[in-house]
């Protein structure tokens, strides 16, 4: 498997896996996938941002992409970021998630972030948690019901981890 920066030209793929998780699971809390340029405006800020934007590729064939975003727009949380990972649905359990999230944070140490928050939807997610808990995410909390899908109340779970020194000396201006 090989992960390498996203390119335009993934984005059909990246929009059909997307697709199936909004329409089969919890982990997005849209409930109609965007189409092809809507994702396609989504990856441009992305980008725009200076910010990574990942494809994992196996034999040729995309099973999952991430990236990152800014956590929060106001100038205070400049140093923070938050993550989304996703996988084909024919290759879950395969490390693929854990392989792209581990890149992401990489990426992000080395362009001065300080701190990755996964904002993970469904407490009963465990795939999701334990990959973040495998690469340093802490439990910091949960949102109990804070959205609604497929007919019922859903938690929202936060996970954070540290990137390079953390909060542990101030950030360069």
């Amino acid at each position: 498997m090989r992960v390498r920066p996203a390119a335009p030209a993934d984005l059909p793929a990246i929009q059909a896996i997307y697709a199936h998780a909004v329409a089969t699971g919890l982990a997005s809390f849209e409930e109609v996938a965007p189409a092809v340029d809507e994702m396609r405006r989504r990856f441009d800020d992305v980008l725009a941002h200076g910010l990574p934007y990942l494809a994992a590729e196996l034999n040729g064939r995309l099973v999952g992409y991430g990236y990152c975003t800014l956590y929060r727009t106001r100038s205070a949380y400049r140093y923070s970021l938050e993550d989304s990972i996703y996988v084909d649905k024919d290759f879950h359990g395969r490390g693929i998630g854990r392989t792209i999230l581990a890149e992401l944070i990489a990426r992000s140490e080395a362009l001065g972030y300080r701190q990755l928050i996964a904002v993970i939807g469904d407490s009963a997610n465990a795939a999701s948690i334990g990959v973040h808990a495998s690469l340093g995410f802490l439990r910091v909390g949960t949102l109990r019901s804070s959205g609604f899908k497929f007919g019922r109340w859903v938690d929202s779970v936060l996970m954070q981890r540290p990137l390079g020194p953390g909060d542990g000396t101030p950030p360069r201006q």
